[in-house]
């Protein structure tokens, strides 16, 4: 890949981290329940935020395996083991965040009250749907990348 595919991919990531971020503490405050209520009120007595919140936790941390992963082809060290770690790191970051998420539908499904929990349930299924999709495409590329690095390195013995 060339340095300005993977720099520009590099900004996607830090970008989509800064409107994720943003999003995460921006929303709560315009949700319709709390509308009137204090940011203390907001953030501190609502058990649902913050599970969200620490279930947000392996997507950043995924994002930030994505963007060394980056690094690491834009300095030529694709077949490396440094490489198959990060996928494996944002795999299981994926499958953290599958769980996180059925814990929270869960929590919908319990404590809905007077709101209707379809758009937050078809949330939850798009969000495991993406995570399963990745989940899946690192765990493929960490085998294809590990076959790689196995025969690399017995390529380098041999030599």
């Amino acid at each position: 890949m060339k340095k300005t595919s993977t720099i520009f991919l590099q900004v996607v990531i830090v970008a989509l981290g800064i409107v994720a971020l943003a999003l995460l503490l921006w929303e709560p405050q315009i949700e319709g329940r709390n509308a009137h209520a204090t940011l203390f009120e907001i953030y501190f007595k609502d058990p649902f935020l913050a599970l969200v919140y620490i279930g947000s936790i392996p997507f950043f941390i995924a994002l930030y395996q994505a963007f060394k992963l980056l690094g690491y082809v834009r300095q030529n060290k694709t077949f490396s083991q440094a490489t198959v770690k990060a996928l494996r790191t944002i795999k299981y970051c994926a499958l953290a965040i599958i769980g996180f998420v059925v814990v929270e539908e869960i929590f919908i499904m319990l404590n809905h009250g007077s709101d209707d929990p379809a758009g937050g349930v078809f949330m939850g299924v798009l969000i495991t749907f993406g995570s399963i999709v990745i989940a899946t495409a690192a765990a493929m590329f960490q085998r294809i990348l590990q076959n790689a690095v196995e025969i690399k390195s017995e390529n380098d013995l041999t030599v």
